[in-house]
């Protein structure tokens, strides 16, 4: 099968199309033909091992995985003998490693089965991004009808779904975002929407119940004082490519653990892990017609590091998704 494969940290260049071997399925696990798979931020990340001490965990010489990606939407080919909930044919979308190839193998439960009435490419575009976007304000942000959120980076991969699952939640949002996106998220159900370039959402302004924070590009006061008295702040920086660094947007969560205990406002540190559960719940809210993938540009396997480039380097907005 073709698959984007890397061997060295680095820049786009590093990516490679090649020829490699099917992975092998587990027991509990289905052999997925791609269809479509997502670009985000955590490829970049993985790709140039930035932070450098992320590298401890992804491989300090090399990565251990080889090939990227992440999100995929796709048909069951083949599943393992301990699997009960999906068969040849199922259309899925899910969670694994190594989804920029022609073939992922999945743990059947990050799998889900593709929402109705959707293409594969909107469906790639929902895992990782959408899951964060759900734990972020219904889990770790607790949101609740009527509150006010903030949402810094309203127009990336996950801040479009982070305006959509709010007003889904019947929360008033209120998008960060640049000028030319601002109609983006305004389609999107947002109430309110800050040109960050114009306006200081830090400084003045109402406040709010909750503070989801999507960039990384602010300090923990700045964030704090956009806070009501008994508000809360997530914090889920992906942060943005500006060469190698130490902790990067690592370095803003570890201070949000390290105050935690003893500031007034409340604050939590968001690491999204595949979920099924969660998984189900953004199908619903789908064919719901709650939320929908926004998706900025889509490219062929062949271009995944133009792709990635794309995202790096323009800051693209929603999704950027593979074709397969």
């Amino acid at each position: 099968m073709k698959a984007i494969v890397q061997d060295r940290y680095g820049s786009p260049d590093v990516l490679e199309l090649r020829e490699v071997d099917r992975p092998p399925v587990a027991d509990h696990e289905v052999l997925v033909r791609v269809h479509a798979a997502s670009v985000n931020a955590r490829d970049w990340h993985l790709m140039r091992g930035d932070p450098y001490a992320a590298r401890l965990v992804l491989g300090l010489g090399r990565p251990k995985v080889g090939i990227r990606g992440t999100d995929f939407a796709g048909r069951v080919v083949a599943a393992g003998r301990d699997v009960t909930r999906w068969s040849p044919g199922d259309e899925v979308f899910g969670e694994a490693e190594g989804a920029f190839a022609e073939y992922v193998a999945a743990s059947e439960d990050v799998v889900e089965a593709k929402p109705a009435g959707t293409g594969f490419e909107e469906a790639a575009a929902l895992p990782l991004a959408g899951n964060t976007a759900l734990m972020g304000l219904r889990d770790q942000g607790r949101l609740e009808p009527g509150q006010r959120v903030l949402i810094n980076g309203a127009s990336g991969g996950v801040g479009t779904f982070a305006v959509q699952i709010a007003k889904a939640l019947g929360a008033e949002v209120t998008a960060v975002c640049g000028a030319h996106n601002a109609e983006l998220v305004r389609s999107l159900g947002a109430d309110r929407v800050v040109d960050y370039a114009r306006e200081d959402f830090a400084l003045g302004g109402p406040r709010h119940d909750l503070v989801l924070d999507l960039v990384g590009n602010r300090s923990l006061a700045d964030l704090r004082r956009a806070l009501a008295p008994a508000g809360t702040l997530v914090l889920s920086g992906g942060g943005v490519s500006g060469g190698g660094s130490l902790f990067g947007p690592m370095g803003l969560l570890l201070k949000g653990r390290a105050l935690s205990s003893f500031a007034r406002h409340r604050l939590a540190v968001l690491t999204a892990t595949p979920d099924g559960q969660n998984l189900a719940a953004l199908r619903a809210l789908v064919e719901e017609g709650l939320i929908t993938p926004v998706i900025d540009r889509a490219y062929p396997l062949a271009e995944v590091p133009e792709a990635i480039r794309y995202l790096e380097v323009e800051h693209a907005r929603a999704k950027v998704v593979i074709t397969v």
